[in-house]
């Protein structure tokens, strides 16, 4: 199996488990609206797309008009010691993922939304990061862009952090409303949105 078609079948895996798991949650008490989330929906769905795509002009969905030259924009096609390594940086941004999952549990939801007794969770990768679900995503995406290798599939990889990245702009607003300034501004001013800082020296 070359890492190409195994990085498929890890986003495979991560998305049939992590629907299975859509049922552990509880109740919603207030949802931020389907309105206010639309853009970064849309941004992050044309990145999805985009990343997932091939270079392939004579791709069967693609009318004669959209053809292009496959081969300006196939960037490079990297050796399977390197494929491999960012398959495992994927695979390893999906237990990012199921960390943080495990963490939140019945609190998790998969949109902008306020469970029944919602709290901070400062556990686990939440001291690192406040949206390590995320973080686990971004690098599960750029390691397929780059796996990948076509300025399609960088296009989407940017396409998706800007979306997560704008997600995440839209839940703390949200929860700060919700959960009062104190208590979730305290915890966004001790840990940084999505990228983890390096240790302070002393």
């Amino acid at each position: 199996m070359p890492p190409e078609q195994a990085i498929m079948w890890a986003w495979l895996a991560w998305v049939l488990s992590w629907l299975a798991a859509a049922p552990w949650s509880k109740r919603t008490a207030k949802r931020a609206g389907s309105g206010s989330e639309l853009a970064h929906s849309l941004v992050t769905s044309v990145g999805l797309f985009l990343l997932f795509s091939s270079a392939n002009p004579s791709a069967a969905w693609a009318p004669a008009t959209w053809r292009f030259d496959a081969a300006a924009l196939q960037l490079w096609s990297p050796p399977d010691v390197i494929g491999w390594g960012l398959t495992a940086a994927a695979i390893l941004g999906f237990g990012v993922c199921w960390w943080a999952r495990l963490h939140l549990g019945p609190l998790w939801s998969g949109r902008v939304m306020r469970k029944e007794d919602h709290r901070v969770v400062e556990t686990g990768p939440y001291v690192l990061v406040r949206h390590p679900i995320y973080t686990g995503l971004i690098m599960a995406s750029v390691a397929t862009a780059l796996l990948k290798g076509s300025v399609l599939n960088l296009a989407g990889a940017v396409l998706v952090i800007a979306g997560l990245w704008m997600k995440a702009r839209l839940e703390e607003r949200f929860l700060r409303s919700e959960l009062g300034p104190d208590a979730y501004g305290t915890y966004a001013a001790r840990v940084p949105m999505l990228v983890p800082r390096p240790p302070r020296r002393n």
